[in-house]
């Protein structure tokens, strides 16, 4: 999966199931790791390698950009994904550029998130809501 270093903005390539490792930026060198910001999924490919490589739980925000819901999580999911990067990684799915993933798991509403652990979707989750809601109803 492809990772936007947070200084420079290069995209760096990185194996998902090395997530847990220490990794620079090839460009700039400056830390990529641990992930403290969601990360935004380009392909399909890059979510099946993402949920089924990573050694942490994947807590998935399925999204759009003409949702005002999504856009009230989007800083909500940021929250998660800072406060709790040592115990789940946050990522997103735009489920306009990525529709096969989001026919996949059924998406019908969004905001929908999905935790994901050990490959398989383990609860799902609909609608806005604070950090700390999402939290506890996914128990993370």
């Amino acid at each position: 999966m492809e990772l936007s270093c947070a200084s420079c903005a290069a995209r760096n390539r990185v194996p998902a199931k090395r997530l847990l490792d220490k990794a620079k930026c090839a460009q700039c060198k400056t830390p990529l790791l641990p992930l403290s910001r969601p990360v935004a999924l380009a392909s399909a490919q890059d979510f099946e390698e993402l949920v089924r490589d990573s050694a942490l739980p994947v807590l998935v925000d399925f999204w759009a950009a003409w949702c005002g819901p999504c856009r009230m999580v989007a800083p909500e999911m940021e929250k998660l994904a800072r406060d709790r990067s040592e115990r789940v990684l946050v990522a997103k799915v735009d489920t306009e550029a990525l529709p096969t993933v989001a026919q996949r798991f059924n998406i019908r509403s969004i905001p929908t998130m999905i935790l994901f652990r050990g490959g398989a979707e383990a609860r799902r989750l609909s609608g806005a809501m604070p950090a700390a809601e999402i939290s506890r109803q996914l128990e993370l």
